[in-house]
């Protein structure tokens, strides 16, 4: 083999090497994201750029209440009155490849997957409930001074009054009149929990910690 043939081969070794590490780091470690929703606004604006943490998804670790989370987008968002069931109350999903190929993409490249960005209310065992445009936690009434002044949470779906099941987790928005959240597809199991939000790194004017 020439060296010139030798060098090549060489730097493809360390191209490939550089994108596993890469993408390594991505999936269990961290990983920027970019805001697309308007559904945190506005402690979130479209646009914000994030670094997530994932190594409390490498370590199944359940999230505490208060943290900004990104998880895979449930399969069935909407349900018809009295289509859904209350009493067990978690989040569809069948959107799972079968073959290893299929899941490297969609999981790994995240190839036509959707991801929603919310904050954790509930963790299990929690009794959540909204009535009257606002939020209870184990029949004690939430002070979310994180959101908008004049913000009102509506009970716009079905799992509105529930109780959170094990190894799962109840979030929202907090810009409660837009978001599409737990309150109208149930609870997010934890292994469909992507990484929680540490920082904002863009807008400079806005980097830092998110609360």
């Amino acid at each position: 083999m020439s060296e010139r043939a030798k060098d090549i081969l060489e730097w493809v070794y360390c191209i490939v090497i550089a994108v596993v590490i890469a993408m390594l780091i991505k999936y269990f470690v961290g990983t920027p994201t970019v805001v697309q929703q308007d559904s945190m606004y506005s402690t979130l604006m479209q646009g914000d750029r994030l670094i997530l943490n994932r190594l409390s998804k490498t370590f199944n670790t359940m999230p505490k209440r208060g943290d900004i989370i990104t998880f895979e987008a449930p399969s069935k968002v909407f349900y018809k009155e009295g289509e859904a069931d209350t009493s067990n109350p978690i989040a569809k999903y069948e959107k799972d490849p079968n073959s290893i190929i299929g899941k490297f993409g969609y999981h790994v490249l995240e190839i036509n997957k959707t991801s929603y960005i919310k904050r954790v209310i509930g963790i299990p065992g929690d009794h959540i409930e909204i009535k009257e445009g606002d939020v209870y936690r184990n029949g004690e009434k939430l002070n979310e001074e994180y959101l908008d002044e004049g913000m009102r949470t509506e009970a716009t779906g079905q799992f509105s009054d529930i109780t959170v099941p094990e190894k799962t987790i109840f979030a929202m928005g907090d810009n409660r009149s837009v978001s599409m959240d737990c309150r109208v597809f149930g609870c997010v199991p934890l292994e469909r929990i992507e990484g929680n939000v540490v920082m904002r790194f863009w807008p400079l004017n806005k980097i830092g910690g998110v609360d």
